[in-house]
This record gives structure tokens, C-alpha cells and sequence, in this order.
């Protein structure tokens, strides 16, 4: 057996060889098969909570919508509570990707807050994004590791949404009646009208967005035309006005 190096010569025309329709792909390691599964796994059982809820989730048919056997979906996680704590957090985390990445970007606190109403009705336009919602309904009331962290996740929305509309208020663009709601108390009402607008417009996009935030824009004392901007991670801000007091 030859075993010299290969020229410099010989190694690119390998290089070419796999570039070449048909060849060969390199075979997906163990991590890559691993993280695969997982993911559908994980999108499969968001898809069953958002459906039928934690008490109702069967992991068996988790595991056959996703295309894969129960065993294999417990070498994954330990059971349904584990699952149902990834599934939460990987929609938190894909929230973050198709939304909060466009909030960041705004360029002030009302920009950011009508970023936030558009890109979640957007959102929930998918199965994934009732699962959150369904979960924190379940889970009213009890002391369990799934409600606590989906509660969290609803705090952290509730903390960034406040920060925001203080900064507006400091910046003048939100009405600050002394004798008005906390920024907090706002926040609520605020989250809560894109929420409550984003589940009665289900399946009526693409009208869907601009209505949840001009509903948004209503809870927080402001009008909204949404012009033609439906992307979330665009902005009809400078059609945003204060209400005229009466």
C-alpha cells in the first residue's frame, strides 16, 4: 500500500471531485443525527401541547408524527416533563430568532413595541406559538416546574415591554398622565391586546399584523396606520401619533 502524501495537486483535484454533481456527500456525524432528532422531536411535541396540552401529550405519537420510535425519543429526553421544559424553551428561543431580533434593531422605544405586535402576530400564525399560552393556562394556579418556567419566560417579556414604555414615556412619545397606569400595568395591557388580538385573528393574515399593532398602539394610548409595512422587522413609526386629549 502507497502510503506518501498526496501532491498539493492531488488534493484539489479531490476537492473537485466532491464538488461535482452526484458525488459523494460527507456522511452526518453522530451530533449531526443527534441534533436532527432532537429538533424534530422537539417541534413535534410543540405541535402536540400547542393541540392537546401537557396532560393530554402522548410521547408515542410524538415520536411517530416526528417520524422517529419512542425509544428513540427517550434517548433523548428522560420523559414528558423534560420534553415539555425543552419544547418551552426552544420556543422561546425561536420567538427571539424571528422576533426579538427585529425589536433590538428598532430604532426607539415605540419602534421597538410595534416591532415586538407585528412580528408576534406573524408569529403566531405557526402551531409552535400556542404553546406558551396553553401551557400557562394548564399550569394556572400549580406549583410545577413547567408552569414556573413558562411563567418566567412571560415575566421577561413583561420586564422588557415595561422598560420600553418608560423609555418612551421619557422621550415623550407615550402620554405619562400623572394620574395614569404604571408603565408595568401598561405592559400588561399591552402584551395582553397582542395576545388576545393575535389568537381572535388566527388564520386571517396577512391582515393579521397591522390589526394587532394598531391594537397594541391602542393599549398604549397611541393611533397606527400601518401604511404598507407588514414586515415585522420594518416599522410604520412615523405614522405613529399621540391621541389627541379630549
Amino acid at each position: 500500500m502507497d502510503v506518501r502524501k498526496s501532491s498539493g495537486a492531488d488534493r484539489a483535484a479531490g476537492r473537485d471531485a466532491a464538488r461535482r454533481p452526484g458525488a459523494a456527500q460527507p456522511r452526518a456525524t453522530q451530533a449531526d443525527r443527534r441534533a436532527r432528532t432532537r429538533a424534530a422531536l422537539l417541534e413535534s411535541a410543540a405541535r402536540g401541547l400547542s393541540r392537546y396540552g401537557y396532560g393530554n401529550l402522548r410521547l408515542e405519537q410524538v415520536a411517530q408524527d416526528a417520524g422517529y420510535t419512542r425509544g428513540a425519543l427517550y434517548h433523548q429526553f428522560t420523559g414528558k416533563q423534560d420534553l415539555t421544559l425543552a419544547v418551552t424553551e426552544w420556543v422561546l428561543d425561536t420567538w427571539w430568532q424571528e422576533v426579538g431580533v427585529f425589536v433590538e434593531r428598532a430604532p426607539d422605544p415605540i419602534a421597538a413595541l410595534l416591532t415586538l405586535a407585528r412580528g408576534h402576530a406573524v408569529y403566531c400564525r405557526r402551531d409552535i406559538a400556542r404553546v406558551a399560552m396553553a401551557l400557562r393556562l394548564e399550569f394556572a394556579g400549580q406549583d410545577h416546574p413547567v408552569g414556573r418556567a413558562v411563567e418566567q419566560g412571560y415575566r421577561d417579556l413583561l420586564d422588557r415591554c415595561t422598560a420600553l414604555i418608560e423609555a418612551a414615556r421619557e422621550a415623550g412619545a407615550i402620554p405619562d398622565d400623572p394620574d395614569g397606569p404604571p408603565a408595568g400595568t401598561l405592559a400588561l395591557a399591552y402584551v395582553g391586546a397582542i395576545e388576545g388580538t393575535s389568537i381572535a385573528l388566527s388564520g386571517h393574515a396577512p391582515h393579521d399584523a397591522p390589526l394587532v399593532a394598531r391594537a397594541a398602539a391602542g393599549a398604549l394610548g397611541l393611533t397606527y396606520d400601518p401604511g404598507e409595512h407588514t414586515d415585522p422587522g420594518r416599522t410604520a413609526h412615523r405614522r405613529t401619533t399621540r391621541r389627541e386629549a379630549s
